[in-house]
């Protein structure tokens, strides 16, 4: 199945979180903070949303830094994805 996103919302996986600190310190599920940085699978096309022109800036394959615990969450054969608006992606990491 692919997902397919409307207007200004674009489909992201988030990135695995760390387990061990930079001085090797095993961190388990329960301390590791929730991941922030995900890659973009699917954008959506813009245009006009909510009376304003939107320009897409973000583009399949970027890896993004995302506001905590925006989106929408869903399961799609045994991946999980979040659903987002372009204005919850604060910054592209290059």
């Amino acid at each position: 199945m692919k997902l397919k996103p409307l207007a200004d919302r674009v489909v992201i996986k988030m990135v695995e979180a760390e387990e061990t600190t930079k001085s090797g310190i095993i961190l388990t599920s329960a301390a590791q903070e929730k991941p922030q940085v995900a890659e973009v699978v699917a954008v959506g096309p813009g245009g006009n949303v909510d009376g304003k022109d939107i320009t897409m800036y973000v583009k399949a394959g970027n890896r993004v830094i995302t506001s905590k615990y925006s989106g929408t969450e869903v399961k799609i054969d045994g991946e999980e994805y979040i659903i987002v608006r372009q204005g919850d992606i604060l910054a592209i990491v290059e």
